[in-house]
């Protein structure tokens, strides 16, 4: 294949998509770092007004690793994936306690620091530092398996291991950050997925499959499984505690799924029980205190059905009333009592950002 990056950079510095990072004279590399890590499975739509109000809130690395969890988790809110916030934090912190600050320069340096991957470390050293560093992400891989026409699955080991040895062969010797941005955004704006714009594509002269005819089928990946579907009995809204009109809300583990968010407790429905039952259950079992749904509210005020990547979940809430017992962090990091004007103060996840919405309208 003849080299393509003269033609994308020239395609590129035409007209380049205005992006908030992109602003500087001089790429800042904790900019690029926190626009690569919120931009990893969001579309950049999504992306700019969020990367606008976090650096707003954490204009540099050292506000970043310094603010509380709570706080970063707030700002994420509604971004998905927040173990990408968590992590952000966690390297952030690592960097100043480390590096004196100072992020590494190069992509196996990056590539030490928590939540940053092969391709996250390779956009951030060559836009941030100017390093030959090759990225592979969804848009790239499309990209090239079109260009070459590429017939094997890219989701085994073998064929990705292949497209990072062709990315990192095409690279410019000069301005590859540029050159590596071009080629992320030719992904985003023109070889789309399902409609790929190939009449105005700068590389449709060296395009294997445009030539022929099988765009629409690379790149080769395996079927998708349909998720399977989870109906949770959770979101009790609980009068009581410490002042009048308060709820009761839990912030979740640490790890695993929405870890560090803050919820309507409750859990998954078992086989038999009714919702008002598997609350009562729940909450006994994470906090240790019992509860009471009364006859009147027995049925959720709210059903909110959401679908995360590898499963589905149909959430219940339920009014509920405190009735005793001394509150315990069996199944919680922590918990708290909060009126209706306290709520915006705290990072939900979207399902119970919903829940908050049915109560405050």
């Amino acid at each position: 294949m003849p080299p393509i990056a003269p033609i994308l950079l020239e395609w590129w510095t035409a007209a380049p998509t205005p992006l908030p990072w992109r602003t500087a004279a001089a790429p800042d590399p904790y900019a690029v770092w926190v626009s690569e890590v919120m931009a990893q499975q969001t579309q950049l739509a999504t992306v700019i007004p969020y990367f606008e109000r976090w650096m707003v809130r954490f204009p540099t690395l050292e506000a970043l690793a310094s603010a509380p969890l709570d706080d970063v988790l707030k700002q994420w809110e509604g971004l998905g994936y927040y173990s990408r916030a968590r992590n952000l934090h966690t390297a952030a912190q690592t960097v100043m306690r480390e590096h004196g600050g100072e992020m590494p320069r190069t992509a196996a340096g990056l590539q030490k620091l928590k939540g940053i991957g092969r391709y996250t470390a390779g956009a951030i050293a060559s836009i941030a530092f100017g390093e030959r560093a090759a990225v592979l992400d969804g848009n790239v891989i499309r990209v090239l398996t079109r260009l070459l026409d590429v017939a094997e699955d890219v989701t085994q080991t073998a064929t990705k291991n292949k497209l990072w040895e062709t990315a990192a062969a095409l690279l410019p010797a000069e301005r590859v950050g540029d050159y590596n941005q071009a080629l992320m955004e030719l992904g985003q704006r023109v070889c789309l997925p399902a409609n790929p714009q190939c009449a105005d594509c700068p590389l449709r002269p060296n395009c294997l499959a445009q030539a022929r005819g099988t765009q629409l089928e690379r790149p080769v990946k395996p079927p998708r499984q349909k998720n399977a579907p989870f109906r949770g009995g959770g979101g009790g809204h609980l009068a009581g505690g410490n002042r009048p009109y308060s709820f009761l809300i839990a912030q979740r583990p640490h790890k695993g799924l929405l870890g560090g968010l803050w919820e309507f407790p409750g859990g998954k429905q078992e086989a038999g029980e009714t919702i008002a039952q598997t609350l009562v259950r729940e909450i006994e079992e994470e906090l240790g205190i019992v509860i009471e749904v009364p006859p009147a509210h027995q049925h959720p005020f709210a059903s909110i059905k959401h679908a995360y990547t590898h499963f589905r979940i149909t959430l219940h809430a339920l009014h509920a009333l405190y009735r005793g017992g001394e509150i315990q962090h069996l199944g919680v990091a922590d918990h708290a009592w909060v009126g209706t004007a306290d709520l915006d103060h705290y990072a939900f996840a979207i399902t119970d950002r919903k829940i908050i919405g049915e109560l405050v309208s």
